[in-house]
């Protein structure tokens, strides 16, 4: 289904400055849940644009996200993509398997690779020029991001990392006025000529598309509340969701729950 999806979402072939973003990202189907058993747990690579899934994994019992990244990743052409992933999947051997397949990626880099974020943090940044700013409301917050581009020669201890990403993102409480500031690094395979700044700026955006599916999918399809337990049915259950809501965003629909009580 996820291959389907891809096939008929927009094609994203094209010039390699508008390579579209793949968002990595687990969900644990939380009514699956049956007395010690724990929940499944599904990992998913997701468009950008029209959170579309276009591949799906349940993770083993016993295991994690980590082993399960090469194997979501069978049968995805990788050139036409730029894989974005939070701190959990910022690996060598991630970022090796990517470019391998041609692909590129942006990762989070936390507290998993210490020398690397120190060294990120200790980049020059006073002198590197802001390079984007966006400002926005909504939720019942105000929240500003700043972003910074650095090229680092001859290069990061990191495979194929050729440009260090520092966000800065100020968000405060409308009803509360508190303010907090959150500093995100990141590195990224993509050279200045292959996406600008303001493209890197969406593509780590857009990341946080795969949290409006997740909401989606509890909230209008209510897949939390759901008691299906028995042996691949929730996983099934979850790719149907996925199905739905991939057609109605190629359908052209932006709000889920209006074009499920419309169809």
């Amino acid at each position: 289904m996820g291959a389907w999806l891809a096939r008929h979402a927009t094609d994203p072939v094209g010039d390699a400055a508008q390579l579209v973003g793949v968002a990595i990202d687990g969900k644990a189907v939380r009514g699956s849940r049956d007395g010690e058993k724990k929940a499944i747990h599904l990992l998913a690579a997701v468009l950008h644009e029209g959170q579309t899934v276009i591949s799906q994994r349940q993770i083993a019992a016993k295991s994690n996200e980590i082993p399960a990244f090469a194997l979501l990743l069978e049968g995805l052409d990788l050139r036409r993509y730029v894989i974005t992933a939070d701190a959990m999947h910022t690996r060598t051997g991630h970022a090796e398997h990517v470019i391998t397949r041609g692909g590129h990626y942006i990762l989070v880099v936390k507290g998993n690779q210490k020398n690397l974020r120190r060294q990120l943090r200790r980049l020059p940044w006073r002198e590197v020029p802001l390079q984007h700013r966006t400002r926005e409301q909504g939720h019942g917050r105000r929240e500003i991001r700043r972003l910074k581009v650095c090229t680092v020669q001859p290069g990061l201890p990191f495979p194929h990392a050729v440009q260090a990403i520092k966000v800065k993102r100020r968000r405060t409480n409308r009803t509360t006025g508190k303010t907090t500031i959150t500093t995100i690094y990141a590195v990224t395979s993509l050279a200045p000529e292959q996406a600008a700044a303001d493209r890197i700026a969406e593509l780590i955006r857009g990341h946080w598309q795969v949290e409006a599916l997740h909401h989606v999918r509890d909230v209008t399809f209510a897949e939390d509340a759901s008691h299906v337990r028995t042996g691949t049915a929730p996983r099934a259950m979850a790719t149907l969701r996925n199905l739905a809501i991939g057609l109605i965003r190629q359908a052209g629909w932006t709000n889920t729950a209006a074009a499920t009580d419309h169809y």
